[in-house]
């Protein structure tokens, strides 16, 4: 057994009480249990969990050499892990070593006792999440990527299973000389990469994301014709803040994302100045935390189902029309869509992302760059800790920034922090004007502050200028500021209200000028642009929902 399983073994694979045991038994099922049979599949949906009176079961990762042990309970002892309270699609195999009897909690029994017991809330949390760390840091899960490093597409697929917690075995077609009885096996050649193997079963060349989620399960809405409470459009800091204390407080909330929880913020290498995390945390690390809390308390939370259009003028509450073309229907809207980065006047861009230009400041990326020298365009926060991320190990950052300088834009801690830097130059005035090389990034051309131009054998660029408003699925069904931003509360003018609003009441403070939609986060025009403002506004506007809700 590995030693990250040994090391928290006593939290992962806790040992319940007999009075643990009997505040479970009330809410579950108790069956008996044969060796060699199979309690659950991988791949299977709504798995539940087990836990063992006697007997003992054994989990394995079937993969493409066999099953791979994991892990043996024993009486006393619980099944399942991050997935077991969304749902989803079973990571493992479970099969029984030993006559014996079990309880069995389906996901809904589960998840209210979760809700209702502090102690074995805390034990289940603990030991799901921890489990699931131990398979992402393994590679034990349903998934197989072939890629190359030279592919913006592998890229782009390993942030994505990476950004959703979910563990993937990578093999890169440059560096492992045994991959060929895989292509031969699943028939596919070096010039199919990207694929992806899923479940050793089904083959996806060059998958786009949403194909990913739905063959692993991520993506799935339950209940689409239901009148949700709520409808949260977007998973960053302000929408999972939604969904949390929505769902903690009742509603019926779906919430949908695009791409992965934690939004813009999870690209993030670290946040060092959000309350309570003194040594900071990384984005991806606070977004799949919030994720976890939120399905705790019952949100349904679909990847890569994206809004496209809403509809506001309907009779029966709000609609959101989908990607794929489905429609979901709610009382009330939060608009959590956020914002994404401004990308480069520069018409070769698209040539290089993925393969020299990036959007994202993780170890992904970093791995990529080596110990080559690396560009950070912008001079915000977001910027300022990718560029103190990459700096790490003595790789050289040059900073690019548009601005005199970076005290309007940035914390100070930062400024401080890239100022002592000896591995960081900062560069005000001075802009990308060009981009060059054969296939992936080689060149970069920057102009001056004297308005000189500079060629640089630089092959990695990190881009994070500005913030374009994720606003335009909306339809004109709500008021906009000047830049595309959704106006609220007393941002709204006599104009934005007279056509649309209904009620003697003025908007609250972060409704819009539709009854009952909201906008938080980066997407509301005026808003502070911090992780803790978003999380802030989320948890605020659920206060406000629960009125107009009753109105």
């Amino acid at each position: 057994m590995s030693e990250i399983y040994e090391e928290r073994r006593a939290q992962m694979f806790p040992k319940l009480d007999d009075a643990q045991l009997a505040r479970i038994a009330p809410h579950a099922e108790k069956r008996p249990i044969r060796a060699g049979e199979i309690l659950f599949e991988q791949g299977s949906t709504n798995p539940g969990m087990y836990v063992l009176l006697s007997g003992e079961l054994e989990v394995v990762r079937p993969g493409l050499a066999g099953d791979d042990p994991i892990v043996v309970h024993t009486a006393g002892e619980f099944t399942g892990e991050a997935s077991v309270l969304s749902g989803r699609r079973s990571l493992v195999r479970g099969r029984v070593r030993k006559d014996g009897e079990v309880l069995y909690l389906d996901p809904t029994a589960l998840r209210r006792l979760v809700q209702g017991d502090s102690e074995l809330s805390d034990i289940f949390m603990r030991a799901f999440i921890l489990r699931r760390m131990g398979l992402l840091a393994h590679g034990q899960g349903d998934a197989v990527l072939i890629g190359s490093t030279h592919s913006a597409a592998t890229l782009r697929l390993q942030e994505f299973f990476t950004r959703n917690g979910h563990p993937y075995t990578y093999l890169d077609v440059e560096r492992d000389d045994t991959l060929q009885g895989l292509f031969d096996r699943f028939h596919v050649t070096a010039a199919d990469v990207p694929v992806v193997i899923c479940r050793g079963e089904i083959v996806l060349k060059n998958p786009s994301n949403e194909e990913v989620a739905e063959c692993f399960g991520l993506n799935r809405v339950s209940n689409p014709a239901v009148m949700r409470d709520l409808v949260v459009v977007g998973a960053g800091p302000a929408g999972l803040a939604a969904a949390v204390y929505g769902a903690s407080e009742g509603l019926d909330v779906l919430v949908l994302e695009t791409i992965a929880p934690g939004g813009q913020a999870g690209t993030s290498s670290k946040i060092e100045n959000y309350l309570g995390f003194p040594t900071g945390i990384s984005g991806e690390a606070l977004g799949a935390r919030a994720f976890a809390q939120a399905e705790k308390f019952g949100a349904d939370i679909a990847i890569t189902r994206s809004a496209a259009r809403f509809v506001c003028d309907g009779k029966r509450g709000y609609e959101v029309g989908l990607s794929d073309g489905s429609v979901v229907h709610a009382r009330s809207i939060v608009i959590a869509s956020g914002v994404q980065y401004r990308k480069l006047p520069l018409p070769e861009l698209t040539r290089y992302e993925g393969v020299g230009v990036y959007y994202g400041a993780t170890h992904l990326e970093a791995q990529r760059c080596g110990a080559d020298e690396t560009i950070v365009v912008g001079g915000a926060n977001s910027a300022g800790q990718a560029a103190v991320f990459l700096s790490g190990g003595g790789r050289h950052v040059h900073m690019l920034v548009r601005g005199k300088g970076l005290a309007e834009t940035m914390s100070k801690y930062l400024i401080q922090r890239l100022e002592e830097n000896p591995n960081v130059t900062i560069r005000t005035q001075t802009e990308i004007v060009g981009l060059e090389g054969d296939g992936r990034l080689e060149r970069v051309r920057w102009r001056g502050p004297d308005g000189a131009v500079e060629t640089r054998p630089i092959k990695h660029v990190f881009v994070m200028t500005g913030a374009e408003p994720n606003t335009r699925w909306l339809n004109d069904c709500v008021a906009l500021d000047a830049k595309g931003f959704v106006k609220t509360g007393t941002d709204l003018t006599p104009e934005d209200l007279e056509t649309n609003w209904p009620l003697p009441r003025p908007p609250f403070l972060l409704e819009t000028n539709r009854h009952g939609v909201f906008a938080v986060g980066d997407v509301r025009s005026g808003s502070l642009k911090r992780v803790a403002s978003a999380v802030g506004e989320g948890s605020v506007c659920i206060g406000l929902v629960h009125r107009t809700l009753t109105e």
